[in-house]
């Protein structure tokens, strides 16, 4: 069956809802791992697409049996987030970002796979044996989910809170996962959309930001990046945030500076240069996210730690969380 192909909807950063209001929303762990669009076709074919539409299922084979978990002829299209669990369940991107960016080489994919598998937590469904459901509130969209009963090796339905909020996010926080989801229970799934009907509270400070240029490192770092000048998109142009020289370990320095000497520029590409000498200028499309402990007046990041490269944005999606 040919299935529709739908872009993803996402949540807006922000706050919990006024407490006299929780009713009226439903609450989710936020997960740390790759957001993907799920093609069940009812022949017993799965399709993964990121974000950004691409086809990534050979990176993740041991998620090829949920194109079965259906009864034959039953067809879908899922919304999820495929993850790596650490010892304690949680999600946990350091682990998963080996395996992303291996659609490409199918057979590396199978040997980690077999090692140490992802598992994709769904949390909707937009389309339903011919029907399309994002015109349908959450509440009828969570109800056909979880008629499913879609539960497996590598997959499962977690459970949404509906009301509670303040609970939710202590026991997000005490038991250490990235955050909150919060999505109006009457909302409908606007596809490709950053809605307010859905709000994601992080737990922690983070930022995503564009790499325009490099500082070398010193000493043991000597041929290696020891600082990174990131910036965010504002205002039609690229704005400097801040220095990171932070968070990484050598192997991930090491494979940083092939793509920053095969990116690199003679002209500064942030609106303002930076007050900073020796840098080498690099084509701002490098998206990575960090964290940090608060801005500046001046919109600075102070005491950033860098976290991950993100191959799932584009620079253009780093201005969501600036102001």
């Amino acid at each position: 069956m040919d299935l529709p192909r739908i872009a993803p909807m996402l949540a807006t950063p922000g706050v919990l809802p006024p407490s006299g209001r929780h009713a009226e929303w439903a609450f989710e762990t936020k997960q740390d791992g790759q957001r993907a669009m799920l093609y069940l076709a009812g022949d017993g074919t799965l399709v993964v697409r990121s974000r950004s539409g691409e086809d990534v299922s050979a990176a993740y084979p041991e998620l090829r049996p949920l194109g079965r978990a259906l009864p034959a002829g039953r067809s879908a299209v899922l919304d999820a987030e495929i993850v790596m669990l650490d010892e304690q369940g949680r999600s946990d991107f350091a682990r998963l970002q080996p395996r992303m960016g291996l659609a490409g080489s199918p057979a590396r994919a199978r040997v980690l796979a077999a090692r140490d598998p992802v598992h994709a937590v769904l949390f909707d469904v937009v389309f339903l044996d011919g029907r399309l459901l994002t015109g349908r509130p959450w509440t009828e969209r969570r109800q056909e989910l979880e008629r499913l009963s879609l539960a497996g090796p590598a997959w499962s339905t977690p459970a949404a809170l509906v009301g509670h909020g303040e609970t939710a996010l202590r026991v997000t926080r005490e038991h250490g996962m990235e955050g909150l989801v919060c999505k109006r229970i009457s909302s409908r799934y606007e596809p490709g959309v950053r809605s307010r009907h859905w709000i994601k509270i992080r737990h922690m400070l983070t930022a995503d930001v564009v790499i325009g240029g490099w500082l070398p490192g010193a000493g043991r770092l000597t041929g290696l990046p020891g600082s990174v000048l990131v910036g965010q998109r504002h205002a039609g142009g690229l704005r400097y945030v801040g220095s990171v020289g932070t968070g990484w370990s050598e192997s991930e320095r090491t494979a940083l500076v092939r793509l920053l000497h095969a990116a690199e520029i003679p002209e500064c590409p942030f609106s303002e240069v930076p007050p900073v000498a020796g840098a080498h200028w690099v084509v701002p499309r490098l998206v990575g996210e960090v964290r940090y402990a608060v801005r500046t007046p001046a919109g600075l990041l102070r005491q950033p730690s860098w976290l991950r490269l993100r191959p799932d944005l584009t620079p253009e999606e780093s201005a969501a969380d600036f102001e």
